[in-house]
């Protein structure tokens, strides 16, 4: 029949989401640090650079997310390094996230004006300087509720992490599974933290929305 679910199985459950989170925060900042220079060379005045980005992120997004985090595991591993399971998970969700944000904000730096390029141009500024000081803070207020939204996706899809064995609220509730036999309670209570995690930004999402409609 199983045991009861004890405080220190929602306890266990707590420090999961918390990996969650961590999880979601090294996905979203990796892929920022890598996709905004993709996003900004996709629109790029070289050909050949535009089409290597373009192969990146149709490899990338071609390939389902529990198979990358199986290749950054093993696949390291078969090179002959020891690769911890958050770090190959934190890689695999980097390069997961990188190419889906390079997308919306390469999407984003294309919806700004045309007129709004020509009069950089007029300025006599550098490329440089029309992407940072005119184009840039335009894209950001269209990219923010597209950005945000995939942030939720980055926290649901971190339970992907599960396949290589990475300690996340999925895996620990599985865990917590095996050991009671209660599966109702334990993964009604892994969606309620799951929705605790998603909800705040999803709303937050559509209030920034219609606040950025409204300006």
């Amino acid at each position: 029949m199983g045991s009861s679910v004890t405080i220190a199985h929602y306890i266990l459950m707590l420090q999961g989401m918390l990996w969650t989170i961590g999880l979601s925060l090294m996905g979203f900042v990796g892929g920022t640090i890598v996709g905004l220079p993709i996003a900004i060379g996709r629109i790029s005045q070289s050909k050949a650079l535009r089409r290597s980005l373009g192969l990146y992120i149709a490899l990338i997004q071609g390939i389902p997310l529990p198979i990358l985090m199986f290749l950054c595991y093993f696949g390291i591993s078969v090179a002959g390094f020891n690769v911890p399971a958050l770090v190959a998970a934190g890689m695999a969700m980097t390069a997961y996230a990188s190419a889906y944000l390079a997308e919306i904000w390469r999407g984003s730096l294309q919806s700004v004006p045309k007129a709004q390029w020509e009069a950089a141009e007029c300025l006599a500024l550098t490329r440089l300087q029309r992407m940072v000081h005119v184009i840039l803070p335009q894209a950001v207020k269209i990219s923010i509720p597209p950005t945000i939204g995939f942030l939720v996706q980055i926290v649901k899809n971190t339970s992907y992490a599960v396949v290589i064995g990475f300690a996340e609220l999925t895996y620990t509730a599985r865990l917590i599974n095996n050991s009671t036999f209660k599966p109702f309670v334990v993964f009604t209570v892994a969606a309620v933290l799951y929705f605790a995690i998603c909800f705040p930004l999803s709303h937050f999402s559509r209030r920034l929305e219609r606040k950025l409609k409204r300006a």
